[in-house]
């Protein structure tokens, strides 16, 4: 599993997060196209090399042409999002993160949701950073995010509202679950987008043992007296021990569904924690042909999955039952094929035989850009993995 581990030891906004995501590989022109692709203008994006106490960083900037704060209500940015060319991934994640500040702010003020309106956030600034975090997640396919204990400083705060504690009350909101350190360092340190980002992202959970593949650090505008200020990004692989383990199986019967839309139904549980979801055909009453749809979930997640179901198709209910399946101890790793990286999937098996299975999304990219036969591509992906293991083909 993809893991990311955000190292808050001196807080988190989003420009730092940005900027943490470009020092881990993220494409600056790729970050440009896909802003492009959002209803915004008269702003520049740069990405300067920083060394801070000794450490090379990103530090990540919107330049605008105009100084002022442009109020925008939620709804509006919404909107603008939805109404966005970027890539459906992206967009959810994006709209998650303005969501969950959207709802902290409504909570502190007493208004709906679609009535709060943004101050700061509502800035083209932090709109390009809530949208480059988004980005940053989809580039690098990270599937689960933990984060450390998070320093919250103190003091006050100036803001549209007037002067404000620190953490400010939107941020504390937001911070709900989390491990906090309160009065651990100077001023604002988490920012409203910095916990917005985590609250939609990440897991309070603790880190589990993983393999580092890449580290980046986003610097922030401030200088610290008693600490570098930077964002630490920890990019790896879990490597998953072989045991049993509780799920829980959502099945409806469906038999009135276009079923070309399945599709979007299969991503969007997917992308909200389900292990595993399949369709299977089966006859219904007076033999209507039809769909029964199967979620695997953790019981964490059956509520949020059964909602998407019931409302992304036609079904009129659904029944659960609790499940206990074995795992194989598994892991990633990338391997090195005459036509590119590969990502290979790996299980372990008691007897110590290993099933390999490369990434398809890999194999179909390096097969259309080196113009050669997928199950060439695969073949030597496969090859590379047992060679890597020392076992022979």
């Amino acid at each position: 599993m993809k893991v990311l581990y955000v190292d808050a030891f001196a807080g988190i906004s989003g420009d730092m997060t940005v900027g943490a995501f470009i020092d881990l590989g993220l494409s600056v022109d790729e970050l440009r196209r896909q802003l492009q692709q959002v209803a915004l203008s008269g702003y520049s994006l740069s990405a300067t090399p920083r060394r801070v106490h000794g450490i090379g960083a990103v530090k990540f900037d919107v330049h605008t042409a105009t100084h002022g704060h442009a109020h925008r209500p939620f709804r509006n940015i919404r909107r603008m999002l939805e109404d966005s060319t970027l890539d459906a991934a992206v967009k959810r994640n994006a709209l998650a993160i303005f969501a969950k500040l959207a709802e902290a702010e409504g909570r502190v003020h007493g208004v709906a949701i679609d009535e709060v309106e943004f101050h700061e956030v509502g800035a083209v600034d932090s709109i390009i950073d809530i949208v480059g975090a988004a980005i940053g997640l989809q580039t690098f396919d990270i599937e689960r995010v933990h984060v450390s204990s998070l320093p919250l400083g103190a003091g006050i705060v100036q803001s549209q509202h007037g002067p404000l504690p620190i953490p400010g009350p939107a941020t504390a909101e937001l911070l709900r679950g989390f491990v906090t350190r309160p009065g651990d360092g100077e001023g604002e340190l988490v920012t409203p987008t910095g916990a917005a980002i985590l609250a939609s992202m990440a897991t309070p959970e603790p880190l589990p043992q993983m393999r580092i593949t890449t580290v980046g650090y986003g610097a922030g505008s401030r200088t610290l007296s008693d600490r570098p200020n930077l964002l630490r990004l920890v990019l790896g692989e879990t490597a998953t021990a072989a045991g049993h383990d509780e799920q829980v199986v959502i099945e409806t019967n469906i038999d009135d569904y276009n079923p070309e839309l399945y599709d979007h139904v299969m991503e969007r549980l997917f992308e909200a924690g389900a292990r595993d979801v399949f369709l299977a055909p089966v006859h219904m009453k007076k033999n209507r042909p039809g769909v029964m749809l199967s979620v695997l979930c953790s019981e964490d997640k059956r509520e949020r999955l059964t909602a998407i179901v019931m409302s992304e198709t036609s079904a009129i209910g659904v029944r659960y039952h609790a499940v206990r399946r074995l795992v194989l101890r598994r892991e990633t790793r990338e391997v090195t094929t005459p036509y590119g990286i590969v990502r290979v999937k790996i299980a372990h098996a008691p007897d110590g035989h290993e099933n390999v299975a490369p990434e398809y999304d890999d194999c179909k990219r390096l097969a259309r850009e080196r113009g050669a036969p997928i199950k060439l591509v695969y073949q030597t992906a496969v090859a590379a993995a047992l060679q890597g293991s020392g076992r022979n083909q």
